[in-house]
């Protein structure tokens, strides 16, 4: 005769259990990641490709080794000062009003990207401004390659630049993806874009732009 008791008992067992386990874990070592929004990432420079990390894993890889994986940085700096006229950039010649830009080590290049819905878009375009861009703000020739970005948010009459770890990149493509509706993506998805620039210089350390300073 089964026990109802000790089947509500059981049931409330794996429930208990279900809310406890990670909602992520390593991709390295399967190890469960504690259910923190900025948790560690390694990126594979050649296959563009960010993976979950746990700290120990990406402790293996740092941050500037040329190893298959590099650890993305947890730098992130609010750019005061920025220079950036309008001029300059339309010059990047990118389509919508956000955009990151990186270098990468593998080919050396320049690369652009906007969020949309449809993911991070890289434009083909040339970016003829960024040397001049690069010379009026000398704290650019410090990003890590591949890892880092400037961070551009020129929406409305927001003028924010930031050196941000390229998996805050990631997260505003995949806030852009999952709220975007219709043609212009509706308030919701705009007011969730604020609020993640508005986290973002919360958390970030102030540098002027025009310095050049690695810590």
């Amino acid at each position: 005769m089964v026990n109802p008791g000790t089947d509500a008992s059981l049931e409330s067992l794996r429930r208990f259990v279900r809310e406890r386990e990670p909602a992520e874990r390593c991709e390295l070592c399967a190890a469960g990641i504690a259910a923190h929004p900025h948790h560690e990432h390694l990126l594979d420079p050649v296959a563009r490709q960010l993976q979950c990390s746990c700290t120990p894993c990406a402790l293996l890889f740092p941050v500037e080794a040329q190893k298959r994986f590099r650890r993305v940085p947890r730098r992130l700096w609010y750019l005061t000062d920025f220079v950036m006229t309008d001029w300059m950039w339309d010059s990047l010649a990118v389509p919508v009003n956000m955009a990151f830009l990186l270098t990468s080590a593998p080919s050396g290049e320049l690369h652009a990207y906007y969020p949309s819905p449809a993911g991070a878009t890289e434009s083909l375009l040339t970016l003829e401004g960024w040397g001049e861009l690069v010379e009026a703000n000398r704290v650019l020739s410090s990003l890590l390659p591949d890892v880092e970005a400037l961070l551009i948010n020129r929406v409305g009459e927001r003028r924010d630049y930031f050196i941000a770890p390229i998996d805050r990149c990631y997260e505003l493509v995949g806030l852009l993806r999952v709220y975007w509706r219709g043609l212009s993506g509706g308030t919701d998805v705009w007011e969730r874009v604020g609020g993640f620039f508005d986290e973002l210089h919360g958390a970030a350390r102030e540098k002027p732009a025009q310095g050049v300073t690695r810590a």
